[in-house]
């Protein structure tokens, strides 16, 4: 084959290259021009933010977002402090918690018996006389003996009969109770007395009259057990004795009652 006839396959090859080569150089060329660095943005650096190039080119090319998030002004001074919230509402009540362990056993008590009073009844007892006629100015009139239960209860005693009293000059007579031969003192005496002044001389001082009367008291402190409860006539402190008379021509009574405090 001759030189002349090869060469046009050869062209056809080359032709084919280059339109191949072609499209491959086109978009390598736009790729990089996408890439390419804006030679203003490279100059805004430091104090250059105030240019105008500069800063156009960084408003096209900052997001407006981030313009709200960080501005480009300086910061302003700390403002106040707010004031304090309303009080939040109270939460939900929390589960009940663990039952504690149960705890030391404690020592033995003591038995101690109970004790109850019996309910109260009533003791009471009372003496009499149809007519005593005891003319007698000093000693014991009458007696009784009571039986008392209770050593912290009280006595109320009472006698009831006639009672005279007469002399010529000034006079008087007691009328008391002795508990076991001696006076009651818790709190005082129980007594009763008679006073008679000077007579007039028309009835030549023989006033006679007998009344009925009674000596009533009650006598605390008195020990349980048998009691002697009497009636005794006597004097009175700083006056002369009289005619006196006891229980004349009428009954005479002592009652003796036991009473709780």
């Amino acid at each position: 084959m001759s030189p002349v006839s090869a060469r046009p396959p050869l062209l056809l090859l080359l032709l084919l290259l280059v339109c191949l080569a072609l499209p491959l150089y086109a978009v390598e060329k736009v790729r990089n021009r996408g890439y390419r660095k804006d030679p203003d943005a490279e100059k805004c650096t430091g104090n250059d933010a105030e240019k105008a190039n500069c800063t156009r080119h960084f408003e096209e090319r900052r997001p407006a977002h981030l313009n709200n998030m960080f501005p480009s002004c300086l910061q302003g001074p700390t403002g106040n402090p707010g004031r304090e919230g309303n009080p939040g509402t109270n939460g939900i009540p929390g589960t009940p918690g663990i039952p504690g362990r149960d705890g030391l056993k404690g020592e033995k008590g003591e038995c101690i018996n109970e004790i109850f009073e019996e309910p109260w009844r009533p003791n009471y007892k009372q003496c009499a006389w149809s007519a005593l006629n005891y003319g007698i100015d000093l000693g014991k009139i009458a007696d009784c003996t009571f039986t008392k239960l209770r050593s912290d209860s009280s006595l109320r005693v009472l006698f009831s009969g006639s009672l005279r009293l007469k002399c010529k000059n000034a006079c008087c007579q007691r009328w008391y109770f002795t508990f076991n031969g001696a006076e009651c003192t818790g709190p005082l005496p129980v007594e009763s007395i008679i006073y008679l002044d000077q007579g007039s001389p028309e009835l030549n001082s023989t006033i006679n009259i007998h009344r009925t009367s009674s000596v009533e008291g009650l006598c605390e402190g008195v020990k349980a057990g048998l009691v002697d409860v009497a009636v005794w006539v006597g004097t009175c402190s700083d006056y002369p004795r009289g005619d006196a008379s006891t229980g004349w021509n009428s009954v005479s009574r002592i009652i003796i009652e036991e009473l709780p405090k």
